[in-house]
């Protein structure tokens, strides 16, 4: 169920980011999930252990570790767009 939930999550969390990014129009379902769940452990290793909070790949559900795992979705866009297009948006 933590799976699923994570699934969700990381979907939500990967929209939110691309809208945030404006790559919205380019993603589809599928790369938002991958990239919100890519994000939050991104975020989990590099930002949670800097800001002191929980992550969400450890089932933290906090508002501060959502919050680290947005940053960490961002976070991976711009640098996907950085090489896509040598530029971040």
């Amino acid at each position: 169920m933590n799976f699923i939930i994570w699934l969700v999550v990381g979907g939500v969390l990967g929209w939110l980011a691309s809208l945030m990014m404006r790559t919205d129009g380019q993603q589809g379902v599928i790369l938002n999930v991958v990239v919100g769940i890519v994000g939050a452990f991104l975020g989990g290793l590099l930002i949670s252990p800097m800001v002191g909070v929980g992550n969400i790949n450890d089932g933290n559900f906090s508002l501060p570790s959502l919050l680290v795992s947005l940053v960490g979705a961002v976070i991976l866009l711009a640098i996907v767009n950085l090489f896509r297009r040598g530029r971040v948006r």
